[in-house]
């Protein structure tokens, strides 16, 4: 049976913490940055993590167990 491969795109947009929690980034900071706020830019520059309903989804693509 080969390996299981896991999903690129998940691969290219998660990192797992050193606790096993799932960090993301922000969207919305890629373009049409004139009429946010700094405020609000600063605020999307920040990772944060994956909400816990979606982390078993995740987990999966990322294949972990």
């Amino acid at each position: 049976m080969p390996k299981m491969k896991t999903k690129s795109s998940a691969k290219k947009r998660f990192k797992v913490t050193g606790s096993g929690k799932i960090k993301r980034k922000h969207a919305f900071k890629s373009h049409i940055l004139t009429k946010k706020s700094k405020k609000r830019k600063l605020a999307l520059t920040h990772s944060t993590l994956v909400h816990d309903h979606d982390a078993a989804n995740i987990k999966q693509q990322l294949r972990m167990k």
